[in-house]
């Protein structure tokens, strides 16, 4: 008794082109928020403070991650409604 095979292998044949799951716009979509948030992180850690002086002498002193953290932030939401968004068909 002979068994035929209903699938196509899932060997790959070389010189083929790279998965179609590496070309969605999601999965860049994903590597650049991350991205962003690596950024945060790397800012949070080695960045400096933000200082504010006012007229009277007073200042303010702030972590520089918190001005990247609210782009960061921005940027987030942005990537997420234009990739993730809800699609119309």
């Amino acid at each position: 008794m002979t068994a035929t095979m209903q699938e196509q292998s899932s060997t790959r044949v070389p010189g083929e082109a790279p998965a179609p799951r590496f070309l969605v716009p999601e999965m860049y979509a994903a590597v650049s928020i991350v991205v962003m948030w690596l950024a945060v992180l790397c800012v949070g850690v080695w960045g400096g403070d933000m200082t504010f002086r006012g007229a009277d002498t007073s200042f303010t002193v702030m972590p520089s991650g918190v001005a990247v953290a609210i782009f960061a932030a921005l940027g987030t939401g942005s990537v997420a409604k234009r990739v993730f968004g809800r699609r119309s068909n």
